[in-house]
């Protein structure tokens, strides 16, 4: 194998906890999981670079709500464990996408019982609870509707609307297990919650600090420096506008678009298929 190719896999793999025993993602004969090879969620959840610069818009958006913000701000180590938590929803996407149903579950119940220790009172009073079903939806709508966006515009511009629709709808699934309610189901509902939810969104020192670690945060490996500069940017990119501004970034267009494509090209080679790709030939 190309040594440079086998360097950039393996650090890729390091850096989203790919082989590393924590999750499996073997299944019985006759079970699909809980969304099957012929899903739209398998195609979209399967390119890694896409994945990776919708997950990282994903989270600056999702911060935005006072709500996820407190959850993070007081139950973790955002500032030193950034690279964790998106490993952490690297593993859970993959397993629930591509994983046995028991697998999938048992993720699932992995996250409700971390949800169970999350809550308190946000700065002005309000209490929150990250098993409100409500928090719940916010949080799977910016991530799902993220990781769409980033596909089209890195991966398959020409998906259909109906495959946009249907990947909204099988991922419902994964929301509802993890008690969100009247979860939007298809591009439009989509767009219309978005603009429902946007007046309970605020950007103030503390959405800012955890933008700033967010987006500073070191990688481990100088080898992935210029590929996670190139990730940051692009998410920034991708951010709707209106979340761009409430965060006070900037976007970069053209020049980070192409240079993102590069790097997708990049990843694709090293990684050598998409995750969808490789389960299939796995499972025979």
């Amino acid at each position: 194998m190309n040594p440079v190719r086998q360097a950039i896999a393996r650090q890729v793999r390091a850096l989203t906890g790919a082989g590393d025993g924590a999750i499996d993602l073997t299944r019985p004969p006759g079970d699909n999981g809980l969304f099957g090879p012929h899903s739209v969620s398998w195609r979209v959840h399967g390119d890694f670079s896409s994945m990776m610069i919708g997950g990282t818009a994903a989270l600056l958006v999702q911060m935005l709500h006072p709500g996820a913000l407190a959850g993070v701000w007081d139950h973790s180590n955002f500032q030193r464990d950034m690279l964790g938590r998106l490993k952490r929803t690297a593993q859970f996407i993959a397993a629930t996408t591509y994983g046995s149903t028991a697998e999938a579950e048992r993720l699932i119940g992995r996250v409700r019982l971390i949800h169970d220790r999350v809550h308190g009172v946000l700065p002005d009073g309000t209490p929150y609870d990250a098993n409100d079903p409500h928090l719940l939806t916010w949080v799977h709508v910016a991530e799902t509707d993220s990781f769409l966006r980033a596909y089209l515009r890195y991966r398959d511009p020409h998906l259909s609307r109906a495959d946009q629709d249907r990947y909204f709808a099988e991922n419902v699934v994964v929301a509802e297990r993890l008690g969100a309610t009247d979860v939007p189901d298809s591009r439009a509902a989509v767009d219309a919650w978005l603009l429902s939810v946007r007046r309970e969104l605020r950007c103030d020192e503390r959405t800012r600090t955890v933008r700033d670690a967010l987006l500073h945060q070191p990688l481990p490996n100088p080898l992935l420096k210029g590929f996670g500069a190139l990730n940051t940017a692009a998410a920034i990119d991708l951010l709707p506008p209106w979340a761009r501004a409430m965060l006070e970034l900037q976007g970069n267009g053209v020049g980070v678009r192409t240079g993102a494509h590069g790097m997708a090209r990049v990843l694709r080679w090293a990684l050598g298929g998409s995750a969808s790709e490789k389960t299939a030939r796995a499972q025979g």
